[in-house]
Order: C-alpha cells, then sequence, then structure tokens
C-alpha cells in the first residue's frame, strides 16, 4: 500500500477517473426494473448481477444516488433484535458488511464499537435478559452487563443512582458497529454498474403498468419502460408507489389505491400497513473521540455514537405525526437535550451543526415487509422504519434471490406481506432500540 500511493502521488498531472459512468439513454425495456437508487436498491442490483447473472437491470430515482433515507440514517449496525427472525436476518446482515470493503476494493469505514441498550427499570432490564438469551441462543454476541461493567465499557455515562431515570444496567452487544453510509451506496453502486446494471439519477417513476395482474412496465417522466419484474425500495414513499400498482401491490383490492397521499394531512387509505412518520437526527461539532461504544437509551428515547472526525450522531423517537415534509424542528432539539445532558452532562456547552430529517415507514410490527406482492412480478422491499441501513447488504442479496427465483428464501419468509392478513406479526417493538 505504501508504495502505491507513492506511485500514486510522484506522476504530476492526471485525469479524474469517474468511477460511476453515465448511464446514457433509457432503453425501452430491462429484464428488472428497481425503483429507488439507495443502499437496498443498489445492494439488490449488485446481488442480481453478481449471483444470479441478471444484468439488464435499470435502478431508477426521482433524486440522486444514496440521496433519500441512505443519507439521512445514523448509520448504527447491529444484530440484537428480540425475534429469532429478526436477529437471524440481521446477523446475516453483519456478517456481510464485514467483508464490504475488500468485495468493493473501496472503505466503507466499517467499524465495531460494541452497542449498549441502556435499562432504567425493572421492566427494561428483564427485556434485555430476554433478548441476550435469544441472542445467545442463536449464537450472536449479547450480554446484560451491571453497572460495574458499564462504568469499563463506557467510562463517561452518567451512573449516578440520584437521576430521575437512573441507569440499572444495559444489554451490550459486542458486535455494534458504524459504517459510512454513503461509501456503502456508492460501494454498491460502483460495483453494479461495473457489472452492466444502469443506474438512472433524476428519473422519476409516475406509474406501475400492470396487465391481468401482472407488472409490464413502469411509467417515468423520461418516458415507458417494459419489464416482467419490477423491485420497489423507496422506503417512506413505499405507500405511495405501492399504490401506482393499482392498490393490489398491497394487497388491497383492484383500484384502492389512495385518493390522496397517505400522511399529507387528508386521510387517504394508504394499500400498505405502513405509516411513514419523520425522523430527525443530528450532529455536533467535532470533540475529541470520548466515546467508543453506540449508546441507547428506549427509555429516554435517545441513542449516540461518535464518529471518526469527532461528531457526536444523536437521534430520538419519530415524530408523532405523519407526514412526507423532512423538516426539521426546535421542538426535536429541545426533547433531545435533556436526555443527552442526563446521560453525558458535559455536554452542556457543545454546539449543534447539522439536523436533518427521514421518512421511517412504520408497520404495526416494527418489522419490514419483504418479498412477493398479490401482482406478478412485483416485489416489495419496505417497511424499515427507524432500521433500514443496517439491513442493506442482506436485504439486497435476498431480495436479488427473490427477484431471481420468483421465491421468497428462507430467511425472508417470515416478513412476507401477507402476514398482516394471516395475524402471523413479529413484535420487533421492544428492540427497536429508541421508543416510538
Amino acid at each position: 500500500m505504501p508504495l502505491g500511493l507513492i506511485k500514486y502521488g510522484l506522476p504530476g498531472k492526471r485525469r479524474a477517473r469517474n468511477p460511476l459512468p453515465s448511464a446514457g439513454r433509457l432503453k425501452p425495456r430491462y429484464d428488472v426494473v428497481i425503483v429507488g437508487a439507495g443502499g437496498h436498491g443498489l445492494a439488490a442490483a449488485y446481488y442480481l448481477a453478481r449471483d444470479h447473472g441478471i444484468t439488464d437491470v435499470a435502478v431508477l430515482d426521482k433524486g440522486w444516488l444514496g440521496g433519500g433515507n441512505t443519507a439521512r440514517n445514523t448509520t448504527i449496525i447491529r444484530s440484537n433484535y428480540l425475534t429469532p427472525e429478526g436477529v437471524r436476518f440481521y446477523d446475516e446482515s453483519i456478517r456481510l458488511f464485514r467483508g464490504l470493503s475488500g468485495e468493493f476494493d473501496f472503505n466503507i469505514l466499517y467499524s465495531e464499537r460494541g452497542h449498549l441498550t441502556l435499562a432504567h427499570t425493572d421492566a427494561a432490564l428483564r427485556t434485555m435478559r430476554w433478548r441476550a438469551e435469544v441472542n445467545k441462543h442463536l449464537g450472536v454476541d449479547s450480554e446484560v452487563v451491571d453497572l460495574d461493567g458499564l462504568a469499563q465499557l463506557c467510562p463517561p455515562l452518567n451512573l449516578d443512582r440520584g437521576e430521575r431515570f437512573p441507569v440499572l444496567g444495559a444489554l451490550h452487544h459486542k458486535p455494534g458497529a458504524i459504517a459510512r453510509h454513503d461509501a456503502v451506496a456508492w460501494g454498491y453502486a460502483i460495483a453494479a454498474a461495473q457489472r452492466g446494471v444502469e443506474i438512472h439519477q433524476r428519473t422519476e417513476v409516475t406509474g406501475i403498468l400492470t396487465d391481468k395482474g401482472r407488472v409490464t412496465g413502469v411509467a417515468t417522466t423520461r418516458g415507458r419502460i417494459a419489464c416482467g419484474r419490477v423491485l420497489q425500495a423507496v422506503a417512506g414513499t413505499s405507500p405511495l408507489l405501492a399504490a401506482m400498482a393499482g392498490g393490489r401491490a398491497g394487497g388491497g383490492p383492484r383500484g384502492a389505491g389512495p385518493e390522496r397521499p397517505p400522511g399529507g394531512g387528508a386521510g387517504g387509505a394508504s394499500p400498505l400497513p405502513i405509516r411513514t412518520v419523520p425522523l430527525q437526527a443530528c450532529v455536533t461539532e467535532p470533540l475529541k473521540p470520548f466515546l467508543d461504544p453506540i449508546v441507547v437509551s428506549g427509555s429516554l428515547h435517545v441513542y449516540v455514537s461518535q464518529s471518526a472526525r469527532g461528531e457526536l450522531v444523536m437521534g430520538g423517537p419519530t415524530d408523532p405525526y405523519e407526514l412526507y415534509a423532512q423538516r426539521s424542528t426546535l421542538e426535536f432539539k429541545e426533547g433531545l437535550a435533556a436526555p443527552m445532558l442526563a446521560l453525558f452532562p458535559f455536554l452542556a456547552e457543545v454546539r449543534v451543526l447539522r439536523q436533518w430529517a427521514g421518512l421511517a415507514d412504520m408497520t404495526p410490527d416494527f418489522s419490514p415487509i419483504m418479498g412477493l406482492t398479490p401482482v406478478r412480478g412485483y416485489y416489495i422491499d419496505a417497511g424499515w422504519g427507524t432500521w433500514g441501513f443496517k439491513a442493506t447488504p442482506v436485504c439486497g442479496k435476498r431480495m436479488a434471490e427473490t427477484v431471481a427465483t420468483g421465491q421468497a428464501p428462507a430467511l425472508i419468509e417470515p416478513f412476507a406481506l401477507e402476514r398482516f392478513a394471516a395475524f402471523r406479526q413479529l413484535g420487533e417493538r421492544g428492540a427497536a432500540s429508541v421508543g416510538h
């Protein structure tokens, strides 16, 4: 590596290399169209090309590559969930994340820090023990630690028993990690493009074309595209896109799509069991590194990690109202400041530099929706709420398998859309990290 850097630095002027060439004009037909050029859509395109040899793929996005929730998340990666289905799923994602930098020859800045979920009540401690036992049973490294253990793992944490909500213990998840979100998206994009996948930005899908219950193509702002398979991976706008398939992609009757955008204040019916709400976050000015683990408190509705640049990346619960606007509010900052200072009182004079919001697509059981829909050839990747980034590799890999074979693999079968009609919800609310 040092010799390579010297060789690169010694020559004079050099032409900049574009690792992601322009996709050019849209073709009239593709084998597969993926709607959404975020982490999930790009990962699915990559695995379709790498694992299944399907390279006639167009990834469409009305914005830009990785510009949606992929750019607006707080990059936490973990597998310490509550249900066996969730633990297995996210554990495979961690294994895939660990190898991405080498696979892409592109550094995604993956850094294992450990993940601490704080317990402030006896009931919360019981839930932590429950999660730890489920995790251990499935081979995931999680354990409950007491105050002495917490003091060693996170010395700056305020463990004063005189606090209004004192810390009683925590669930310690050693594989907890962070990664650079845009690096993950670009890594998948470049690797997919090198295999022939086309990525078309500034191309909005305005309609899903169907005939006799089967998808036949998509309508876009740049014309119509014929295809036999469509995968939607659009996070918070999932109900809107599913409605374009006549409501049937959400399991409702034909023509049951909303008259108005759901969540826009008009009360329109959604074809998916999803409630879209804003999720806000912020970062502080850079500080000298002091916080190695990721710290989460579901009772206080806060989570925090420190980036490689020294910024504190902080977030809290989703906003309480349905909305398709990515606005920032003073209420969020005020609500976040009190619990942050309860955990780390010395941060009182630290300044917030940036604040933003993403759109969280929440399901009733706090678990995602993946797999087939009632429209043949139309596949769904939605309902990720606050945990979509950590699922990027595994969701891309398993959804690519679903699209290629027409059947959902066993790992994602429990997350099928039909579980809501069959009353087979998964119930991950107890492991959602922050209260909602």
